[in-house]
């Protein structure tokens, strides 16, 4: 069976995975804030965003999530919202805003 290629890179080519790199660091090279971090691996991306308040480290990681969702719609990157999710982690007890 032949199928032809009209986009993207066909899963286990020879090139796949360096193309896939070259194309994913420019997220990963992103100029990010002190308070943020770009985790990868394979297809997988976190960002680790920090702050004093709740606001504080959403306002940081939207900020961050900008700059990243320019640089995916450059390089022509989907990112499937049914996968994103986002996660506060504190030592804190407190209640959930609503």
């Amino acid at each position: 069976m032949e199928r032809g290629i009209n986009r993207g890179c066909p899963q286990g080519s020879f090139c796949g995975p360096g193309l896939w790199n070259i194309q994913y660091n420019s997220l990963l090279n992103l100029n990010f804030g002190k308070q943020s971090k770009a985790i990868a691996f394979a297809n997988d991306l976190i960002l680790v965003t920090r702050g004093k308040t709740v606001i504080e480290a959403e306002n940081y990681a939207n900020t961050e999530l900008t700059k990243i969702t320019a640089c995916a719609r450059d390089y022509k990157i989907e990112f499937n919202d049914d996968n994103s999710t986002a996660m506060l982690v504190s030592r804190r007890k407190r209640n959930e805003r609503k």
